[in-house]
């Protein structure tokens, strides 16, 4: 019998201990199907692979885990591990992000993407002080004004009922003061509140306005880029840490990648959708330069507030010299590059 259990025991010895399987829990709003969805399930089967199926990405999408704001206090709570979340979402954990949507700063993506390449060190900081991780930054496509009624002027935007993301009241009374007529929502009742005329307008993309049918009960845009869409996956800094180093590292890169390759698949959609959406019986209101003009002089005229309110101040000054640098190399600053 000695002989059996010394045997065993150097067996086990010999095998080490099992690696337990690591389930990852992350949450979207993008629908089941969307190329977002299907970039994260693709995802899901490289970490898969890299880990030898030892650790496997569970995905929540279309909103069944709730709004963006609701994921990240769900990954605080431990109930979930990450999210693909838009800047609604990121602003609960750091306003860094804000650095890259600041309204009308960015005239294609040729100078967006410049300028994120510069500030991500500092924005990746961010959010690793706050307990998470960022394994990528994507955009979903310029944001434009959606809307039940045509938008033009900024008089236009004023006289609607303008969906905002519930949250910080401080950005709430920012756009009251710009002349809006903000009404803060969980984005997961934009639907319901445009059937039943709560709000009359969304700050969106093209792409999202056609995934999650918006276009139905809302048929003027506005032909004007307001300000890329940005998100990222992110991840609790704590489970992240759990991994082995080098298969963080493996995983990273994938995670990257597919960053990479939604960011392809999301700025060709931006402009199919809208074309899509005007087959469908939407009106594009085009700007006229001088009422361009009226725009920018209202953002300008609101540069203190959003300084500060909105984007923090270090990062503000840092984006716009960024910005400031790649309009003097001479490309793309004509606004027409996508």
């Amino acid at each position: 019998m000695r002989a059996i259990a010394l045997a065993l025991a150097l067996a086990a010895l010999s095998t080490g201990p099992a690696l337990a399987r690591t389930t990852i829990k992350v949450a979207t709003l993008a629908p089941k199907g969307s190329a977002f969805h299907k970039v994260l399930a693709q995802l899901a089967d490289e970490w898969k692979t890299l880990s030898d199926g030892e650790v496997r990405l569970k995905i929540y999408p279309g909103g069944v885990a709730g709004d963006d704001a609701e994921v990240v206090r769900k990954i605080r709570l431990g109930t979930l591990h990450g999210g693909l979340i838009t800047a609604g979402g990121l602003r609960e954990i750091s306003l860094a992000a804000h650095a890259l949507q600041i309204p009308l700063a960015y005239r294609s993506w040729d100078e967006y993407d410049y300028v994120l390449d510069k500030l991500r060190p500092q924005l990746d900081a961010a959010y690793r002080a706050e307990g998470f991780e960022v394994l990528a930054w994507g955009d979903g496509g310029w944001v434009r004004l959606l809307s039940k009624k045509p938008i033009v002027t900024p008089e236009d935007a004023g006289a609607q009922k303008l969906f905002v993301f519930q949250g910080s009241s401080s950005q709430i009374e920012l756009w009251r003061k710009t002349g809006f007529n903000p009404v803060p929502l969980p984005a997961t009742e934009i639907t319901t509140a445009l059937q039943t005329g709560l709000i009359e307008a969304v700050p969106t993309t093209a792409q999202a306005a056609v995934l999650m049918r918006w276009h139905d009960h809302a048929k003027h845009l506005t032909e004007a880029k307001w300000a890329p869409f940005v998100g990222a996956l992110i991840i609790d800094a704590k489970v992240w840490a759990k991994l082995d180093p080098a298969l963080r590292e493996k995983m990273a890169a994938a995670a990257r990648t597919a960053g990479e390759r939604l960011e392809a698949i999301s700025r060709k959609t931006d402009a199919d959708s809208v074309t899509e959406m005007a087959s469908r019986g939407l009106t594009v209101n085009a700007i006229p330069p001088p009422v361009m003009q009226q725009w920018q002089a209202k953002v300008d005229g609101a540069k203190g507030d959003i300084r500060g309110t909105y984007v923090p101040p270090a990062l503000y000054d840092e984006a716009m010299k960024h910005r400031d640098a790649f309009r003097k190399l001479g490309a793309f600053t004509d606004g027409t590059s996508e």
